[in-house]
């Protein structure tokens, strides 16, 4: 039944795709829908080059460790999926024993995404986010660590994709999710907690 409903909220469709309906495709499809941020300042394109070098660091990090964990079929059998992804986490654990809160999202990358946030939320298109946030389903209190998994009871909520729009687009392995006020950076593939920033929603939007 554990099994069963894991699937059902699509955790493991990535694996077998490599890529997972919900908020990282979300993020990508919003591009078509709406038009990019006005450009940034110099300041800010670099922290945006300072994050995505970080992520392409992970990144490397787990395809190093992805072969022979994830299965080369386009539809594998479920029991071989969630064996994959199980591997896979337990071998980005073991590779980034270390790993902590910041080494992604380093202060000056979490203020950069908070006032990104914040200035979405401020925008246009902030009233229809504030009440998509409002009405999604509550998760209850809960203490996540870096190199989690991140867990089954927290709904995979749908995101809207304007809230997006300002950050920098994700590759298809990683998604941003959101849990309270918190934006989590999650491995779709291995299901694992990357990083994340606390707060990076103001509470005034869910309340």
């Amino acid at each position: 039944m554990k099994l069963h409903r894991r699937i059902g909220a699509g955790l493991f469709i990535s694996m077998m795709v490599m890529v997972m309906p919900g908020i990282g495709l979300s993020q990508q499809s919003a591009g078509a829908a709406a038009p990019r941020a006005a450009a940034r300042t110099a300041k800010d394109v670099a922290i945006i080059k300072d994050f995505e070098g970080r992520v392409d660091d992970y990144l490397k990090l787990q395809k190093g460790e992805a072969p022979g964990t994830v299965p080369s079929r386009p539809t594998p059998s479920a029991e071989r999926v969630v064996d994959g992804q199980q591997k896979l986490g337990a071998k980005i654990r073991s590779a980034r024993p270390e790993a902590k809160q910041g080494d992604i999202f380093t202060p000056e990358i979490a203020s950069f995404f908070r006032r990104q946030i914040a200035k979405t939320l401020a925008g246009p298109h902030g009233g229809k986010i504030r009440a998509s946030l409002r009405h999604a389903e509550p998760v209850k209190p809960m203490s996540l660590k870096v190199n989690d998994d991140y867990p089954d009871g927290v709904p995979l909520q749908s995101t809207p994709a304007t809230l997006l729009l300002n950050l920098p687009t994700l590759p298809k392995e990683l998604q941003y999710r959101i849990v309270g006020h918190d934006l989590f950076l999650v491995d779709a593939n291995a299901n694992v907690i990357v990083d994340f920033i606390q707060g990076a929603i103001p509470a005034t939007s869910t309340t």
